[in-house]
């Protein structure tokens, strides 16, 4: 979230940041447009969420607008200038909502997806062509002859060759950039078809001829653009996750120097700067606690459950959170150095080591399209020796390119892919990449997260019924002082069970400890054992004291994530490994892992250890699915063959994802496997139709048994066939 003010002097957005233009900002303060500011919201979840959310930014007097996209957990507003985000991030916070700011220039590039309207425009106007010039020819087909006939055609080649010229450019923009590059792809033999289909009717139309072959160049167009966009529409034109941490990085902070306290953009920090973080903040550097104290929430980074304590002496990483207590921080690492910098650069190898995957669809074209041309180009030269006619020998030629014209195995693909897509959409899950069923039906291994995934990640309290009515009273009065995660476990499970709070006095928060205050004269306290003078406990616990009795355990337990235990007997089941990798700590995961059935676990894991650790089953020869929520999981998700994360994950962790679960439950995991099997089966069912259709259609055309108005007919058949075939699926 940025508040970025865009005075017109400036014709470049990103200049906004520079010296020069805030200087022509200050002199022209009268042109000063409204502040644009972006949040991240990672906790929404729901409609109900947008609604308070752009409530409570709508109370603020200088907020024109509050618009919450929920898909990318994130609110732009327009405010008054001189508004920033500091401004807005409390008041989301007394809603009850976490809000993290982001560089809006980070994002820009992403905004729209011009790509797709590009293509949805251009297989329009092909087939609004196409249906226009199929009329035409029912004439022709129907016995019109001489000037008439003449006509049709020349009317038909008038709407043809400007929709062809407009609605082909992309596969003639490939074409030329292959060929430029000295290689063949299938946009080559595509272009070639649609081309010599055009030659050859304005040819035979000039000579008055009997056939023009204008409904097949525009009929082959409309079904390749078809296939196209059906790709296009199951490809992820998401941001990539690197871009997503690079826009969680803070853009400024507030730095302590000898003359005072400064703002200034976290590019201008350096090693050794001071730094304050207030509560609610994000670390815009690794460094050293040399003042204050507080918690800090390193889930992102680390995925522990729990906030740790923050005082002086301990270190902090860029992107974790401070919860409760002003800190200064000296800078040990800034900028590309700093511990989010590191993990978007894990993030970027592993999405450049991904992109070398290669689907189906291209390694058939790879095969496919050198012997269309050595077909084409010998039917030619065959029938130019034979019949000595070159007309005879072109129309043959544009005949073996037609019906050789990859349509099927364009479709092949694409038209499975969607069907599957649509029916995992059903089920709750989201595909994001093209290729993510191909590489789900090869998974042998899966590999979760705990905390977020397995879990909930929500602390539960436990062992109410080994306390007295009257001390959970106390507890909840005492929970009501904190935001910390285990007072609002304390609160929930209190209110749940109608225990009213007692009536508190002097009720404050130690930063790092607990809350303490007085009931009827005596002291009470609820917080860290140390604090309270209780046992430290291997189970994630809150300890109670009232007066000079002694101390009481709270203990809490992490609930399970609905349909986690069916999930992982059903992937057992079907004979793959199961695995448990998490950043939190020992005990908790172990317990986690027997209370599942899990054999194989790992504890502590830093998001580079997950990485590294998939990248040697890869080098194994296992086929991993990685299932996780975090910040830190997104080097691990990019490193996986495959990887799913939660809708209410991180928007970081879930842009590097491949799909998306979009409800609560697990339970559909196991059933994207089978369907990812059965869409690869009908990917290859498909590669056989198309073959064996090429098998059958192409010594026709090249014997002359096929025109190329034939040829086209038969190109729209096989694709047809494809496209049910698909439909199987859904």
């Amino acid at each position: 979230m940025t508040a970025t003010l865009r005075p017109p002097v400036s014709a470049c957005p990103a200049c906004a940041a520079t010296p020069a233009s805030e200087t022509l900002a200050a002199r022209a303060p009268e042109q000063t447009e409204a502040a644009q500011i972006t949040l991240s919201l990672p906790t929404i979840h729901c409609a109900a969420c947008m609604s308070k959310v752009e409530h409570a930014l709508m109370q603020d007097p200088k907020v024109q607008s509050a618009r919450v996209n929920l898909t990318l957990k994130r609110v732009t507003v327009q405010a008054s200038p001189g508004v920033t985000a500091a401004d807005l991030v409390p008041r989301l916070a007394a809603a009850g909502y976490e809000a993290h700011e982001l560089d809006q220039t980070a994002l820009a590039a992403t905004a729209t997806d011009r790509a797709g309207r590009d293509l949805l425009m251009r297989l329009a106007v092909a087939g609004f062509a196409a249906m226009n010039v199929m009329l035409l020819s029912v004439a022709v087909w129907s016995g019109a002859e001489g000037q008439t006939r003449d006509m049709f055609h020349w009317i038909s080649g008038a709407i043809v060759l400007p929709a062809v010229a407009f609605s082909a450019q992309p596969f003639f923009n490939n074409a030329w950039t292959a060929l430029r590059a000295g290689r063949l792809n299938m946009d080559v033999p595509i272009s070639l078809a649609i081309v010599l289909a055009i030659v050859t009717s304005v040819w035979e139309t000039a000579l008055s001829g009997e056939h023009a072959y204008f409904d097949a160049a525009i009929a082959l167009t409309f079904f390749l653009l078809t296939g196209r966009y059906l790709d296009h529409r199951t490809r992820s034109i998401a941001r990539s996750a690197a871009e997503e941490l690079a826009a969680l990085e803070v853009p400024r902070a507030t730095r302590l120097t000898p003359s005072g306290v400064e703002t200034v953009p976290a590019a201008e920090l350096r090693i050794g700067d001071l730094i304050r973080v207030m509560p609610g903040g994000r670390m815009p550097v690794d460094g050293e606690i040399v003042e204050g104290t507080s918690e800090l929430d390193r889930a992102l980074l680390t995925g522990e459950t729990l906030p740790v304590l923050a005082q002086p002496g301990g270190q902090v990483s860029a992107g974790e959170v401070n919860l409760t207590g002003p800190l200064t921080i000296r800078a040990s690492a800034v900028g590309r150095d700093t511990s989010l910098q590191r993990m978007a650069d894990l993030v970027a190898v592993a999405e450049s080591g991904r992109s070398q995957y290669t689907s189906l669809a291209d390694r058939a074209a790879k095969l496919y399209a050198p012997g269309v041309h050595i077909l084409s180009a010998l039917s030619f030269v065959g029938w130019l020796l034979y019949a000595g006619d070159l007309r005879v020998a072109l129309n043959i030629a544009s005949a073996v390119l037609i019906i050789t014209c990859p349509c099927a195995l364009g479709l092949a693909v694409p038209a499975v892919t969607t069907a599957a897509s649509g029916r995992l959409f059903r089920k709750g899950l989201l595909i994001k990449d093209a290729t993510a069923l191909e590489r789900l039906a090869e998974v042998d291994t899966v590999v979760f997260d705990k905390t977020g995934t397995l879990t909930s990640g929500t602390p539960e309290l436990v062992n109410m019924d080994q306390v007295t009515s009257a001390d959970l009273g106390v507890a909840a009065a005492l929970a009501h002082g904190s935001n910390h995660p285990l007072s609002r476990a304390i609160q929930n499970a209190t209110q749940a069970a109608n225990i009213t709070p007692v009536n508190l006095t002097d009720l404050r928060e130690i930063p790092g400890y607990g809350t303490q205050a007085i009931w009827n004269g005596r002291e009470v306290r609820l917080g860290r054992a140390a604090w309270v003078g209780g046992t430290p406990t291997a189970q994630t616990s809150a300890w109670l004291r009232i007066g000079d009795a002694a101390p009481m355990a709270l203990l809490f337990e992490d609930s399970l994530r609905e349909g986690a235990q069916d999930m992982v007997a059903r992937l057992q089941a079907a004979g793959l490994t199961v695995m448990v990798m998490s950043g939190d700590a020992t005990a908790p995961v172990e317990a986690l892992a027997q209370r599942l059935g899990i054999r194989h676990w790992l504890a502590e894991a830093l998001p580079q250890d997950k990485s590294q650790r998939i990248q040697s089953m890869t080098a194994q020869g296992a086929k991993v699915l990685m299932v996780g929520d975090g910040l830190n999981d997104t080097a691990a998700l990019t490193a996986a063959h495959v990887s799913i994360s939660p809708a209410q994950a991180l928007d970081a962790a879930r842009v590097a994802s491949d799909i998306v679960l979009l409800g609560q439950s697990l339970a559909p995991l196991p059933d994207a496997l089978g369907t990812a099997r059965k869409a690869v089966k009908r990917i290859r069912e498909n590669f056989t139709v198309a073959t064996w259709y090429n098998v059958i259609a192409v010594p026709l055309a090249i014997a002359g048994l096929c025109s190329p108005l034939i040829a086209a007919l038969a190109m729209s058949a096989s694709s047809i066939t494809v496209s049910l075939n698909a439909l199987r699926l859904r």
